[in-house]
């Protein structure tokens, strides 16, 4: 499929914005972020104006191994899948990404769960596969701390192929539902999966008939390098964070290399850089803000988040002063992704203060603030550059940013030709041009009727 448009996913990890205490400001949503009528108006919104995806990002815990966490950033959310179905009955077009930790997980739940929203929404669904890097996450379920980093990715790799795996237990043509002769389903085209892997035990075959994309399209987020490994041999699209054209543009050629490694060509993954969009009536405007959000930021949940982001206890350190050596990445089991973040402003000399502050964003994505048009500008730029195919829209506050952006660059962006006024058909998959997995069983017989 032609490169011809963007893609635009809206992201939002926290309910009230992507930034940490943008539930402090004066027009961000309270209680209601508890509701269904919140993220419905949201999400119609995005509809309505065409947007490709709503990306509802998860953690399997509270915040609450640092002072500051319960009592100012607890990160309390809705489970998403449970949201998403629910989403899936009010909206006709709209994909529904969101979260499932292979580390606390099992692969059969989640390739249930995810067949079934794939059923609901008619071929909409995909599955952002994290590798959980939090300890809070880990004692929720019987664990004293994390998972060693390189041994997430391997449970990581043989979990998503397992749900694959169960994906296509039934064959596209298996279900009958043949009143006359009776037969509900097609034994021959129903198939036992009998994984015995490093650590799963798997029988198979999944409960729910083949999902309509065949496989619900599969996100990754970590920019590690065992992450871009992992994306590269396994998923279609891949959110990343770089702040410039040019560092997009080399992060492409790296994907490409090591998409080559896997047989893969580069149009077969998507890679959506993280932005934070600002629409205001100047740029200036904007960082204003930008600047408020930042007022609402105790520096205790910095300088916390900070510590959680480097592996150090950061509290007893001059908040004005330089960071400490950080930990060698080879040997760090938290997120290594962050922690390169971390080691990048740490080598421009910021202050700790500084880079928590940073980190109060979204994780350091890039800000695109102004006018609609200079917001369409550099996302045109970057799209026609080969910097980026699309972009996970992360915004500060909401409701208002989300809104703007919907109502006021998308048109823009539609009257340069780079995003389209109406909805492709088919599904998810279909969208953004990548093809519908064959069925590893459906192929094995016909491999096996060739010989014979």
């Amino acid at each position: 499929m032609a490169r011809d448009h963007l893609i635009l996913s809206a992201f939002f990890f926290n309910p009230q914005g992507d930034h940490r205490m943008s539930w402090r400001h004066p027009r961000a949503p309270g209680r209601e972020v508890l509701g269904f009528d919140y993220y419905r108006e949201l999400v119609q919104a995005a509809e309505r104006a065409r947007i490709d995806t709503v990306f509802v990002a998860d953690h399997v815990s509270i915040w609450d191994s640092v002072k500051s966490g319960v009592a100012h950033y607890a990160n309390a959310r809705l489970e998403p899948l449970t949201l998403l179905s629910a989403l899936a009955g009010v909206t006709k077009h709209i994909g529904l990404i969101t979260t499932a930790s292979s580390s606390y997980s099992e692969p059969y739940n989640v390739a249930r769960l995810f067949a079934s929203l794939d059923h609901i929404s008619g071929g909409r669904a995909s599955w952002n596969v994290v590798t959980s890097a939090m300890d809070e996450e880990a004692r929720n379920f019987g664990r004293d701390g994390n998972i060693e980093h390189a041994f997430r990715y391997q449970r990581a790799a043989e979990f998503l192929d397992i749900v694959k795996g169960l994906w296509d237990s039934w064959e596209d043509e298996a279900l009958l539902f043949d009143k006359e002769t009776g037969y509900f389903a097609d034994p021959d085209k129903v198939h036992v999966l009998d994984h015995r892997g490093a650590h799963f035990k798997v029988r198979g075959p999944l409960n729910v008939p083949r999902p309509p994309q065949g496989h619900p399209l599969i996100v990754q987020a970590g920019s590690s390098e065992d992450g871009k490994n992992f994306a590269t041999a396994h998923a279609d699209a891949h959110f990343a964070i770089y702040s410039t054209r040019e560092d997009g543009i080399r992060y492409r050629q790296d994907i490409n290399d090591r998409l080559a490694r896997h047989g893969r060509r580069p149009e077969s993954f998507k890679i959506l850089p993280g932005i934070l969009p600002i629409v205001a009536a100047s740029e200036a405007e904007a960082r204003d803000r930008q600047d408020y959000l930042q007022t609402l930021l105790p520096d205790r949940v910095g300088i916390d988040l900070l510590s959680s982001w480097s592996g150090i206890d950061l509290s007893a350190y001059p908040p004005d002063g330089p960071l400490p050596q950080l930990p060698d990445e080879s040997t760090f089991n938290g997120g290594r992704t962050s922690l390169n973040r971390v080691r990048h402003w740490a080598s421009q000399n910021l202050t700790l203060r500084e880079i928590a502050r940073k980190l109060a964003n979204s994780g350091s994505v890039p800000t695109v603030a102004g006018t609609p048009k200079h917001i369409a500008d550099q996302l045109q730029d970057w799209f026609e550059a080969g910097a980026a195919d699309g972009f996970n829209l992360m915004f500060p506050l909401l409701p208002e940013d989300w809104i703007n952006f919907a109502e006021q660059v998308v048109p823009e962006l539609q009257r340069r030709g780079v995003f389209p006024t109406e909805y492709a058909p088919g599904t998810l998959r279909d969208r953004f041009g990548l093809a519908r997995p064959a069925n590893r069983f459906a192929e094995q017989r016909a491999n096996q009727r060739a010989v014979s």
